[in-house]
């Protein structure tokens, strides 16, 4: 997950750019044209048939995932980057919540507790190190974030499902990816495609990247959810904005306040305590044995 996130914060940095040029729905077209080709080589490498037996589970998986996908990208071009990106990792929180309603269910809640407080503690150095602010005119776009959030949530919990019944980690990401292309085009042909002609030579030379990023990130971030404890990959999924930090402070100048860098510090330390506490943890996760 850790790696998963350090990938994803390398394609945001190309999303940044990329936006100059180009709309969020041409985003999401060509970022699916590169992993679709990028992933289809993988399998062909690795020999896993496409055919699934599960395809109803892709479609809800890629459905839910590429509407999570688009919401934040809105979100990204109407509200500030931290605030957008602090919405949409509150999947983390949303991931706890939904695993400790469950829990509560089955009365085994308290045995979710400390792994829940590392989640919190986690999103809390987020916030620290994000310092999210809204306008009074930027409500819809909020709500949009916010949902975003919750959708990944729910991708993430379908990926887990995916992983119990046994779908190859490479499969999933070629189908979620064949998702994003269909529904990216779709999107295209009422928002238009830019001619290449306009198109800004730095935010051309990071569409390839961007998709093969994206590939990657998705096929380590279904790895770990498959095969990792939720509440542990929830608590490690901040980790990536440790890593957009420094891209903001390396690559566009951003000046980090202390509060943030003792954010920083926090989102350490829940992660630590997350690992910690794995030992103790119930087996939350659909993708390992009960």
């Amino acid at each position: 997950m850790v790696l998963g996130a350090f990938l994803f914060a390398s394609m945001a940095v190309g999303v940044k750019f990329a936006s100059a040029s180009f709309g969020t729905m041409e985003l999401i077209f060509y970022r699916g044209i590169v992993s679709v080709i990028f992933m289809a080589v993988v399998l062909r490498a690795r020999r896993t048939p496409l055919r699934t037996p599960v395809p109803m589970m892709h479609v809800w998986r890629s459905a839910i995932g590429i509407l999570s996908l688009s919401a934040w990208f809105y979100a990204i071009a109407h509200l500030p980057v931290a605030t957008a990106m602090t919405l949409n990792y509150m999947s983390g929180v949303w991931v706890a919540a939904f695993i400790v309603g469950g829990a509560l269910l089955y009365g085994q809640a308290q045995r979710q507790g400390p792994l829940l407080g590392t989640v919190l503690l986690g999103f809390a150095g987020v916030v620290m190190t994000l310092r999210p602010t809204i306008d009074h005119d930027q409500l819809f776009a909020g709500v949009v974030g916010l949902l975003s959030g919750m959708g990944a949530a729910l991708a993430y919990l379908q990926v887990t499902a995916l992983g119990k019944v046994g779908e190859p980690e490479v499969r999933t990401v070629f189908y979620f990816s064949l998702g994003t292309v269909i529904v990216g085009a779709v999107g295209a042909l009422f928002t238009g495609l830019t001619p290449w002609s306009d198109v800004s030579a730095l935010a051309a030379a990071w569409v390839i990247p961007i998709g093969v990023l994206a590939s990657l990130g998705q096929w380590c971030m279904t790895r770990a959810y498959s095969h990792g404890a939720t509440m542990v990959v929830a608590s490690m999924q901040y980790s990536g904005i440790i890593f957009a930090a420094i891209y903001s402070l390396a690559l566009f100048g951003d000046q980090i306040a202390p509060i943030g860098w003792a954010g920083i510090a926090v989102i350490v330390t829940s992660g630590i305590l997350a690992t910690a506490l794995r030992s103790r943890a119930m087996p939350n996760t659909p993708a390992e044995d009960h």
